[in-house]
């Protein structure tokens, strides 16, 4: 019989720690939380000091009598939930119903799933911390009080089913008020001038710059015009030569919120995505002769600490790979937020001996590529920075400068193993510049003036506003996904090539909540609250405090809100078409999937269509139909003949009205990683596109 009983949450990691542990030990799972906030009421006694109202989560029963009779046998209980807030609010709530004295060394907390760091952990367990149960308890009891005094206000103003959040209302007021900025943008005329050079047989580039004394924006063609009539012909004079030596230094290794968005940006995956795989490597993988083994650190987690003893083996480890030249001599400090809790390492392989490669016939493609991922950052975040040589010339033709500028990696340190993606940024065109000499002369063949326009700040994909909630301080590691998939389910926005587009609905929630809730989507409110609730677990205020701070007046607003707001009928809009079955208007309506038609005659008559966008292409297959633009189920755009199914023509790729000047077949626009290329679907004709 086993003399001690270890609860965690899953099954998968009961499994992994109970082999470490040996036959003294019996490890079961919780499965996540047993005990919440009642769903049918609001479970919160505001006269009460907010004294919570816990009950058993439906269909956890079973599993709570199974922990308390297996409770009874052991000598000992250890509860080893993961070592967050949450997991601590977890263990709290077992020791509750298991009672279990929360002041004794019951608690036991490890960072990562491997054997040694099991087997330490329990070596030193210790009491509850109860101020990390209160902050989480708080932050609990906050979103119930928002959730349950708002969301009836708008079922009963506006439509059935709708939610407001303390975070979530924060993130859909960014994603409005940036899609209000993209409405009022005015593009602002630019232009280029890039001239076509040869040295010693090798081409390269330079850009207009100025005259000879600064730098000079040339905005209209006129001042285009100007330049190049100052130019004195093709002959270009070197007049400025600076050579440097510059470090390029590594990116700090995982949190929470940067391996969201590299995942995005590298891999595709969307934030529920990411967090579900790396929950799947922390809690263990079977790799073989080893058995389960926990491939990477607990994933949710704000700093970019690692441990000495991870450091050491993955100097050790870069040495032998690469040799000693590329080993970090001097440590580079990784900038964090000022909300950063530190509460346990960066997101990091928990052995570098396992690289990406020998771990390939263990795991799936998708927890193989974010296995590598990790890995490979975690790497290079040890390793010495790369050293650019870099070049800037300028050439003088007459008064106009032009500067060329070019960089050669003179050692590559940690680029030989990862290089950080980026957002919302074209690729550096910056080669390798000819060897030049100050006061020598080179020829142009070509001059080459374009024209642009400034373009609107971008929509918000998932990586970029996950990385903005995290920098104004707004929600934690573990809310950044949930968060993301509520605005969407409730049909708040919709995804439009991967950016986040705010629906018709979900700006009438944000107008209802700004006007009577203005704190609730106050961007500093809502991280002082965030900043109040780190007070709590640092003991430095009562939870109860926060929240009667906080209550006191969201109470007045509520009622204010109940009386004043007025009912928000969404009118349907006129499609501007009949239904074909009843001969009733047919109207526009927002689904959970958004707009769609159907007829106005409902429920007598329940006819409905998609909505589709004639892009002015006649069908290249039954040359009768129009093109049209449809979204598949996965929200994915795709092209079809109006006249389907009797004609079956559909392209991922869009038609256009042009036929290919080659073979006269048809052209589609082709979306290329580095842009739109436009090609023929029958022969090897291509060209650029004008986007």
């Amino acid at each position: 019989m086993a003399d001690y009983l270890v609860i965690v949450e899953s099954p998968a990691k009961a499994k992994t720690i109970e082999r470490y542990l040996g036959k003294k030990y019996k490890v079961r799972a919780s499965i996540g939380h047993l005990r919440d906030l009642p769903r049918s009421q609001m479970g919160v006694d505001t006269e009460n000091n907010y004294e919570p109202k816990y009950i058993t989560i439906r269909g956890k029963g079973p599993i709570l009598q199974e922990l308390k009779k297996e409770a009874k046998k052991a000598k000992k209980i250890f509860l080893a939930a993961d070592p967050d807030r949450e997991g601590e609010a977890i263990a709290w709530h077992l020791a509750n119903q298991l009672s279990i004295d929360i002041e004794s060394d019951c608690r036991v907390v490890f960072n990562e799933i491997t054997k040694d760091a099991i087997k330490e952990s329990f070596k030193h367990p210790r009491p509850i911390d109860m101020n990390r149960v209160d902050a989480q308890q708080a932050r609990r009891i906050l979103d119930r009080l928002v959730g349950y005094n708002i969301s009836p206000i708008l079922w009963k103003k506006v439509k059935k089913g709708l939610s407001a959040g303390r975070v979530q209302s924060v993130a859909l007021r960014l994603i409005i008020d940036r899609e209000n900025e993209i409405k009022v943008f005015v593009p602002e005329e630019y232009w280029s001038i890039t001239g076509q050079f040869t040295k010693d047989g090798k081409k390269f580039e330079a850009s207009y710059y100025g005259d000879a004394k600064k730098k000079l924006k040339l905005e209209n063609k006129k001042q285009v015009d100007e330049v190049l009539s100052k130019m004195a012909g093709d002959q270009f004079e070197i007049v400025n030569l600076v050579k440097k030596e510059r470090k390029r230094n590594p990116a700090p290794p995982f949190t929470t919120s940067s391996l969201q968005q590299e995942a995005a940006r590298k891999l595709n995956f969307r934030a529920r995505k990411t967090m579900m795989l790396a929950q799947q490597l922390y809690e263990g993988i079977n790799i073989g002769k080893e058995g389960i083994v926990g491939l990477i650190t607990y994933m949710r987690t704000d700093s970019t600490r690692i441990s000495e003893g991870a450091k050491e083996e993955a100097m050790s480890f870069i040495g032998t790979m690469y040799g000693k030249e590329f080993i970090a001599t001097s440590k580079v400090k990784a900038k964090e937020s000022s909300n950063t809790q530190d509460a346990h390492e960066a997101v990091r392989p928990t052995s570098v001996m396992r690289p990406p490669e020998s771990m390939k016939p263990y795991l799936s493609r998708d927890q193989l590529r974010l296995y590598k991922l990790i890995w490979e950052r975690f790497v290079a975040s040890q390793m010495a920075p790369a050293i650019l040589d870099t070049v800037t010339a300028d050439l003088m033709s007459g008064e106009v400068r032009f500067r060329a500028t070019g960089s050669e990696v003179k050692f590559p340190g940690f680029m030989k193993v990862y290089i950080e993606g980026e957002d919302d940024k074209e690729e550096e065109k910056e080669g390798i510049l000819p060897p030049l000499e100050q006061g020598e002369k080179v020829t142009s063949s070509q001059i080459d003036p374009k024209q642009h326009f400034t373009q609107p700040p971008p929509r918000y994909s998932e990586a970029r506003l996950v990385k903005t909630l995290e920098e104004l301080g707004i929600g934690r590691p573990s809310t950044y996904a949930p968060t993301l998939d509520t605005i969407q389910k409730r049909g708040y926005v919709t995804l439009d090539a991967k950016r986040f587009v705010p629906t018709e609905l979900g700006e009438i929630v944000h107008q209802a909540v700004n006007q009577y809730f203005p704190d609730i989507i106050n961007i500093e409110f809502t991280a002082e609250m965030e900043k109040n609730l780190d007070e709590v677990e640092e003991g430095n205020i009562g939870w109860v405090q926060v929240i009667d701070e906080f209550y006191k007046e969201f109470e007045k607003d509520v009622k204010v809100a109940d009386e004043e707001m007025e009912k928000i009928e969404i009118k349907d809009e006129p499609a501007g078409e009949d239904c074909e079955i009843c001969g009733s208007p047919m109207v526009f309506k927002m689904g959970r999937y958004g707009k769609f038609m159907a007829c106005s005659n409902f429920p007598d008559c329940r006819n409905t269509k998609a909505i589709v966008k004639p892009i002015g292409v006649t069908c290249p297959l039954c040359k009768e139909g129009q093109v049209v633009e449809r979204k598949s189920k996965t929200k994915r755009i795709f092209y079809g003949c109006d006249r389907y199914p009797e004609c079956e023509y559909v392209s991922w790729d869009k038609p256009i009205s042009r036929p290919c000047p080659k073979c006269q077949s048809t052209l589609v626009e082709k979306r290329l990683k580095k842009g739109v290329q436009i090609q023929c679907t029958e022969c090897d004709y291509k060209e650029d596109a004008q986007e």
